[in-house]
């Protein structure tokens, strides 16, 4: 008799606990399942920013969709002009003389020469009917001058060599007879492009009247050290400054162009990156090349969205734009203390014209690529954690009822 009361009590015992299972159960429910953020997860889901949500939990923080408008404002305000556009195609027409070259000044006289009588003949011109007289090596001053005897001082800077020569014949013809005049420039001191950066060696490179381009002064400076499609080549021109990828100069050659004096190169080596995260193929930083990539490239260099998990209705774009990018919806806008926009782009991959959209929505540097997870998925969490508490009891439920 004691047996059986006491089986009887067990078994009260094993139905107060599958009960108490069933309790735990529907607390958990009530608790987890209208927010889902009691359940682990990788980020915020998309029903977090829909449109009654937004001003509340962005503040200020602008939410676009990106659509082929979107698309191509943002495509215009970061379009770089081309080195042809910006710098000119048109090669300086004469090397003309600046401060700092080093000229020398030869002068003929017919005979009797009188002016420059101490003169000497010159042997390599074999018998002569005229004297030469070449003066001492010069360098012309910060002023643009030359001085050159009985004729004063010669302005030479921003002249060409044969200019320089008519200036000082016309200066003699009154005190030398029948002055001929030559000048040779011995050492350009002037007319150089600064070659800086990641290149074999950074280098001060002469011009010549042959007209040397950008590549010209690269190679002359030992090439870049960098992989061409991670290398960008900076050409500042006075106070402008202008960015090409040198993978596009190589491949358009309208954009080899011809070097000014000044001019400063730089070979820039800019790793690239983009941070993949959430319901994605991999969680990782991404590289990416000088030359840029779109949303479409991006997607598929992280392996694209995980189909177990991605919301296709929940790719996100984070980044900081600056002000004049778009008209932004979320007002008044949060600017960051450098005067940058904080802006979340949404993509719905359910829509098939997003995918041509996404060919042509550019990626940029330090940019977060989130995808959230989907609704099902969370469910799934939540029936995988239920079924880890009530498994256990159902079991040993069963095992004692044997």
């Amino acid at each position: 008799m004691s047996a059986i009361m006491t089986l009887k009590h067990f078994k009260k015992t094993i139905m107060r606990i599958q009960l108490a299972a069933l309790a735990t159960v529907a607390l958990l429910g009530s608790v987890i399942l209208p927010g889902c953020t009691a359940l682990p997860g990788s980020g915020f889901l998309r029903s977090d920013l829909e449109p009654d949500k937004v001003e509340q939990k962005l503040n200020g923080i602008q939410l676009v969709e990106i659509t082929d408008s979107v698309a191509r404002q943002v495509l215009a305000q970061r379009a770089t002009r081309l080195f042809s556009e910006a710098l000119g195609t048109d090669p300086i027409d004469a090397r003309v003389v600046g401060p700092g070259d080093v000229l020398e000044v030869s002068i003929w006289e017919a005979p009797p020469a009188s002016l420059f009588g101490s003169a000497t003949n010159d042997a390599r011109l074999g018998p002569q009917t005229s004297r030469v007289t070449s003066l001492p090596e010069q360098m012309v001053s910060k002023d643009g001058v030359i001085n050159v005897p009985f004729a004063g001082p010669i302005a030479a800077a921003g002249r060409s060599l044969p200019q320089i020569e008519n200036e000082i014949v016309q200066h003699l013809k009154a005190k030398a007879h029948q002055p001929q005049v030559l000048v040779r420039l011995i050492r350009n001191g002037s007319s150089n492009v600064t070659v800086v950066g990641d290149v074999g060696t950074s280098a001060l490179v002469p011009l010549t009247p042959r007209g040397e381009r950008l590549l010209d002064a690269l190679a002359a400076a030992g090439g870049v050290r960098q992989p061409v499609h991670k290398t960008t080549i900076q050409v500042t021109r006075g106070s402008s400054v202008h960015s090409l990828p040198l993978e596009t100069i190589i491949r358009d050659p309208k954009q080899n162009v011809p070097l000014h004096p000044g001019d400063v190169i730089t070979a820039l080596f800019q790793p690239l990156s983009f941070t993949a995260l959430g319901a994605t193929g991999k969680n990782e930083e991404i590289n990416f090349e000088a030359q840029g990539i779109t949303l479409a490239q991006a997607l598929a260099r992280i392996g694209g969205l995980n189909d177990a998990r991605a919301d296709a209705q929940g790719v996100f774009l984070f980044r900081f734009e600056t002000p004049a990018t778009l008209a932004w919806p979320q007002q008044p806008v949060l600017l960051t203390p450098e005067g940058k926009v904080a802006v979340i782009y949404r993509a719905d991959l359910r829509e098939p014209r997003t995918f041509f959209v996404a060919q042509s929505f550019p990626v940029n540097n330090k940019d977060v690529l989130y995808v959230s997870n989907a609704s099902a998925a969370e469910l799934q969490k939540f029936l995988n954690l239920v079924f880890s508490v009530v498994y256990p009891f159902a079991t040993a439920t069963t095992v004692l009822q044997r």
